[in-house]
């Protein structure tokens, strides 16, 4: 396990957590928030800075939450980059009310990924 400094420009805080492999600039990772939701940050830098014990080198990592995706002209999600508004065999799109999830880029793990709310 490798111990990185991560910093958040988001929520302005830093702090060190365990990785089994580097990330590298523009992957994105999932962080838990001071609220307690989890939530996708894309690595912005990434840097190593020599230690003050011995011949070893730390990474660092600067992060910032990653966009919501603008499905504004999108009404009800048809048409959404998310699986959604496919047209059936008919050549038509669905209804909202028909649309049959689909798992987002074949994950299994949702239609859409819920980003934080903040008031």
């Amino acid at each position: 396990m490798i111990e990185i400094e991560v910093q958040n420009e988001t929520t302005q805080t830093e702090e060190r957590l365990r990785f089994a492999a580097v990330p590298r600039i523009g992957e994105g990772i999932r962080l838990q928030g001071p609220d307690g939701f989890w939530a996708s940050y894309d690595v912005v830098d990434l840097w190593y800075q020599k230690a003050a014990y011995g011949d070893v080198w730390v990474p660092y990592l600067h992060v910032r939450l990653t966009p919501a995706p603008n499905v504004a002209g999108a009404p009800n999600g048809i048409g959404a980059p998310n699986g959604l508004g496919v047209p059936n065999a008919a050549g038509a799109l669905p209804h909202s009310a028909d649309a049959i999830p689909m798992p987002a880029n074949g994950n299994g793990f949702g239609v859409q990924e819920v980003y934080p709310f903040t008031a």
